[in-house]
């Protein structure tokens, strides 16, 4: 682990009463954690911007009786097999299904995949949700 730095910040009062409601709602111990994670959220937004390598996960929700719509997802999975690492798959009721896939590869593809799976016919609701690998982060 790297060496622990201290430094003062100048902030508006109300902006930092925000800021300390923030991490009460957010179950922070002090402010140098809640600090540190917006750093590292800034840093991730940073990789998937500048199409490093990168992880996340798709979510989708779909109606699985729609007509061709399994074969759709599976062919676009397919097509995207290099990036998908992982993939779950949950029967919510009668008729919807939950999938999530785990990726890992350059942003520009993964958002490609993703909005392909998410914009395609059936699929009720996606998400992307970005991280990183960490491999550059402290």
């Amino acid at each position: 682990m790297s060496k622990l730095i201290r430094f003062g910040v100048s902030i508006d009062e109300e902006l930092l009463k925000t800021f300390d409601q923030y991490i009460e709602r957010k179950r922070y111990t002090n402010r140098s954690e809640a600090l540190r994670d917006l750093i590292r959220n800034h840093l991730v937004e940073e990789e998937w911007d500048d199409n490093k390598e990168t992880v996340g996960t798709i979510t989708i929700v779909y109606d699985h009786h729609v007509p061709e719509l399994m074969e759709r997802l599976t062919d676009l999975q397919h097509q995207y097999s290099d990036l998908i690492q992982s993939t779950l798959h949950i029967h919510l009721d009668a008729h919807r299904c939950l999938e999530v896939l785990v990726v890992r590869g350059r942003s520009k593809e993964i958002k490609e995949v993703a909005n392909g799976l998410i914009a395609t016919k059936g699929v009720k609701h996606g998400k992307l949700t970005a991280t990183t690998t960490g491999k550059d982060l402290n």
